[in-house]
């Protein structure tokens, strides 16, 4: 299964994020999305599920949730915005990755045996930080995460 991830779109869907996250299964979008348009964009790739951001605080987001817990391939991932938010011990509630976003600051660590991605932001290039999305491959219950750089000098 591949997983395609996203995340701080703020209303902003460039063609080389619909074109990074092509043949994904299903995709995660780790909030801040800033515009229904953009889900309904990623949903003619592949179903979404979509986190509620800080900067989502429009009448059509409150549909979305604060977190969300997605099985995939025998594996747990949890999705959230803001990764201070936390509230849980993935290790403990046997959760193997956690998908965030926030900071704009791509990220993929491992920690206690829980894969922590932050895709970075796929939207408006802020200060000098790379535009960035991901994904997770899953296969039989073993996780591989991948970082893509969008930015092209736009």
């Amino acid at each position: 299964m591949l997983l395609g991830l996203i995340s701080d779109t703020h209303g902003l869907l460039r063609p080389e994020a619909l074109a990074a996250l092509q043949g994904a299964d299903r995709i995660l979008h780790a909030g801040d999305v800033g515009a229904p348009e953009i889900l309904t964009a990623l949903e003619q790739i592949a179903p979404v599920t979509a986190v509620r951001g800080n900067i989502d605080t429009q009448p059509w987001s409150r549909t979305l949730p604060e977190t969300d817990l997605i099985e995939a391939e025998g594996a747990s991932i949890y999705l959230l915005h803001d990764l201070s938010r936390l509230d849980l011990k993935p290790e403990t509630a046997g959760i193997a990755a956690v998908i965030y976003g926030h900071s704009h600051h791509p990220k993929i660590e491992e920690k206690n045996g829980v894969l922590y991605i932050n895709p970075g932001s796929a939207g408006p290039r802020r200060f000098n930080l790379p535009v960035t999305a991901g994904k997770l491959k899953i296969k039989k219950g073993k996780l591989h995460a991948e970082l893509i750089d969008l930015y092209l000098s736009k």
